[in-house]
């Protein structure tokens, strides 16, 4: 018994034992699970060394007393500790139990790292997926901008053939005018040549009358015009409304001004061109002699002299119009002229739209009609249920009876009534302005005559 006892005391496993569980005590709130386990488990096996010592030394110390020595205090102590250790082995299913759901909770974590894995991966392959799509969007972009480079330079060198083919048919079209020039002068130089008035000289051969500069280009400035006057509802009309709003807060008192300023514009500039025409008429048909009619010699006269136009005198007469219409009313403080600009550029359209074949108009417009889908859009504050239109906004472009490019207008309903009240309430009466007289007083009305030479109006 003394050395079983002498070698227990010798290996120091009690001091062992305390040393590990203050050290597994300090560290147990910063280790992890399976480190905490693995410092019970080692204690767990060297308590159990311990006590398989201690049981030696207990059989040994039981023998030395004899065969009943002890008894009372195996009894006493032993038993009953060795009771308890029995029964907690006979209830061994709530350990069974805590086993079964370890493994459940093991069996589940693995599953849940599979589950990750196979997310990760899944993961990774969508990524590489969209790393190949973005690659592949990426070319695409690539094509489309060389595709673009190529369709631009493409337009491009398209334009530069179109002024080349219009350089072509302008000096096509001084040619023919040089050679009609050429053939009148060989007339009456021949005429001024002939021996006796009683002999006529040999006629010039006859030559067909072709059409003038003005008809062969009519198409291509019928395009320009119509595109002009798209650009000045799109520009030139929103600046106008921009300008009558610093003065007026009413929106549909600021259209009705900008509408009846088209209409308006459009009149001048038509009584302008036939004023114009006629003094262009009479000029040349006092010289005239070429190869194509007077008709198309003034036409053509007029289209290269369309800055000879006097502009600002259908201005005026605009402004001056628009000042004692009816139907539109105005601060006493200002004048139409602050819209100057839009009627300015609408008479320069509309004067050069009179020398189409045939010519382009604006359309006729009442409040109260009956809306028409093919001649006006509706605009976006109206009733789109109401028939009868309230009141214009821009009027349509027209090509003898034939819509070229839609008007806008505003429907209500009760359009009539409210048109007929308004008429019966409103009465103007205004004077002209300082400002518009003196733009009256600057106007001008050049003929052609006065502006040159005879020799300017000759081919």
């Amino acid at each position: 018994m003394a050395d079983g006892l002498r070698r227990l005391v010798g290996a120091e496993s009690g001091r062992v034992l305390q040393e590990k569980l203050e050290s597994w005590y300090r560290d147990y709130e910063i280790n992890s699970c399976d480190q905490n386990l693995n410092r019970c488990c080692e204690i767990i096996e060297l308590n159990s060394e311990i006590q398989g010592q201690l049981f030696t030394i207990l059989n040994e110390t039981s023998q030395e007393g004899g065969h009943y020595a002890g008894v009372e205090t195996i009894k006493t102590r032993l038993l009953p500790w060795l009771g308890t250790c029995f029964s907690c082995a006979t209830s061994g299913k709530l350990f069974e139990t805590n086993l079964s759901l370890t493994q459940d909770s093991i069996e589940k974590e693995r599953q849940l790292r599979e589950l990750a894995s196979n997310q990760t991966f899944q993961l990774q392959e969508l990524q590489e997926e969209l790393t190949s799509t973005r690659l592949q969007l990426s070319h695409v972009q690539q094509d489309l901008k060389t595709s673009c480079a190529q369709e631009k330079d493409a337009l491009r060198k398209l334009d530069r053939l179109n002024d080349y083919e219009q350089q072509i048919q302008i000096l096509r079209d001084e040619i023919s005018i040089l050679d009609a020039q050429k053939s009148v002068l060989q007339s009456r130089f021949v005429r001024s040549r002939s021996p006796s008035p009683s002999k006529s000289p040999s006629p010039l051969p006859l030559r067909s009358c072709s059409p003038g500069r003005a008809r062969r280009t009519n198409a291509s400035r019928r395009a320009c015009l119509v595109a002009r006057f798209g650009d000045i509802y799109a520009q030139e009309r929103l600046d106008a409304e921009t300008d009558l709003r610093s003065y007026i807060n009413d929106t549909e008192r600021v259209q009705r001004i900008i509408y009846i300023a088209a209409v308006e514009s459009f009149r001048a500039a038509k009584t302008a061109y036939r004023q114009f025409k006629i003094r262009v008429r009479d000029t040349l048909s006092l010289g005239h002699s070429g190869p194509e009619s007077l008709e198309d010699a003034v036409l053509d006269y007029i289209v290269r002299h369309e800055d000879l136009y006097d502009v600002q005198a259908s201005v005026n007469e605009v402004i001056s119009s628009m000042n004692i219409n009816p139907k539109i009313s105005f601060p006493p403080e200002i004048d139409f002229i602050v819209i100057s600009t839009l009627i300015r550029e609408l008479c320069r359209v509309a004067f050069s739209m009179q020398t189409l074949v045939p010519p382009l108009d604006v359309a006729f417009g009442i409040d109260g009609e009956l809306f028409s889908e093919t001649k006006y859009h509706r605009s976006f504050e109206s009733d789109f249920t109401a028939a009868l239109v309230a009141y214009h906004v821009w009027p349509a472009l027209m090509e003898n009876d034939v819509v070229i490019v839609k008007g806008e207008a505003v429907t209500k309903r009760g359009a009539l009534w409210s048109h007929r009240s308004r008429s019966r309430s409103r009465s103007r009466s205004r004077s002209t302005s300082p400002l518009l007289a003196h733009h009256l007083s600057r106007s001008r009305s050049p003929s052609p005559l006065r502006s040159g030479s005879p020799s300017k109006w000759a081919y």
